[in-house]
């Protein structure tokens, strides 16, 4: 039976072949156009892909073992989420910026502090009215940004609306995701299985592992400091959870300047003991903590997380601390699975 369709019959242009490029072309071209009008929303879809790998663990358990409601099971994992991670970050971000602010508008408070540092050392720190231009040019900066906190606080409510609506769909939605996944990813089944497993050990390692360290050593900053009697060691504790995710430099950064001062008011004893403290303890539980942990998850070499951490923070902020690692560790991943394919394409006989 003929088609009524007059144009049925026309003959296309194309060849096969410059149809199958054109066809890769406008997929590529429309998947990049979407990227684009997402980007400034892509921290959501990006978190809650990490905590979809986080959590899927208690939703096998639950769902697929127990038969628990999965409406149930993904409303608690919701909860969960909003609990024990979004609000903890709202509010420690919130007291940082408040402090920050505090600081810059009050300038006169640290140029005492340098100045008894100064007669403490009897080393010259820098001129006075270098370091005050200093102080109010950061005072100033940082006061300009206050009109913009409140459409940032908008806007991070966006990104967490989002990211949970997406988490929601991922767990409802479980079989027909990964399903896609299998079906749309250029990879053999074992080389699937192997990303995914190289998925779930990056996740631990960059997630959990270092939010462990990281609160382990925020927690023995902070109680170090109100040992030896430094003012606001709690908040001092928090920065030095947030400070901890940095390698290298990490939580001296925080402890360091609080020894200086301790010493720059003549608590010499005092300035000593955050010193031993922190060079003794504090900074030897992170090495030993990331040894237990890569037993346990997987072991990330520092140079990853260094780079991750710095084209992480680049690209999408403070999340990137956690993304920036996951998005280096997985390329890595990836050019050796590339490297294993190609080797055994080479290998292959042509027929």
């Amino acid at each position: 039976m003929k088609s009524s369709d007059p144009f049925v019959a026309v003959e296309n242009i194309y060849t096969p072949r410059q149809r199958y490029v054109l066809l890769v072309a406008s997929l590529v071209g429309i998947a990049a156009l979407m990227i684009f009008g997402l980007a400034q929303y892509l921290t959501a879809f990006l978190a809650a892909g990490i905590l979809f790998v986080v959590f899927r663990p208690w939703w096998i358990a639950l769902v697929h073992e127990r038969r628990w409601n999965r409406q149930l099971v993904a409303g608690g994992i919701l909860l969960v989420t909003v609990v024990v991670l979004v609000i903890p970050f709202y509010a420690l971000t919130s007291l940082l910026l408040d402090r920050l602010i505090a600081f810059a508008q009050n300038p006169d408070r640290l140029l005492e502090v340098i100045h008894k540092l100064e007669r403490a050392t009897g080393f010259k720190l820098t001129e006075q009215v270098n370091i005050r231009q200093l102080l109010l040019q950061g005072g100033a900066k940082v006061t300009s940004w206050l009109p913009s906190l409140a459409s940032s606080a908008l806007n991070f409510l966006v990104i967490v609306g989002l990211m949970l609506f997406t988490m929601y769909y991922m767990f409802m939605q479980e079989t027909f995701f990964m399903l896609g996944l299998h079906r749309y990813l250029p990879f053999r089944n074992e080389t699937l299985q192997e990303l995914g497993e190289s998925l779930k050990n990056n996740v631990n390692a960059n997630v959990l592992g270092q939010v462990l360290v990281s609160v382990v050593q925020g927690v023995l900053t902070g109680v170090t400091l109100l040992i030896f009697g430094v003012p606001d060691a709690v908040f001092w504790g928090v920065v030095a959870f947030f400070a901890a995710f940095l390698p290298v430099l990490g939580t001296p950064l925080v402890w360091g300047p609080a020894a200086l001062y301790q010493f720059s008011q003549g608590n010499k004893g005092q300035a000593i003991g955050i010193l031993l403290v922190g060079f003794i303890l504090i900074m030897n539980i992170d090495n030993v903590l990331r040894i237990v942990l890569a037993k346990r998850m997987g072991n990330i070499h520092p140079l990853i997380t260094l780079v991750g951490i710095v084209l992480g923070v680049e690209i999408f902020g403070i999340i990137g601390l956690v993304v920036g690692p996951l998005l280096v560790s997985y390329f890595m991943v990836l050019m050796e699975v590339f490297r294993r394919e190609n080797r055994q394409h080479m290998q292959t006989p042509v027929k």
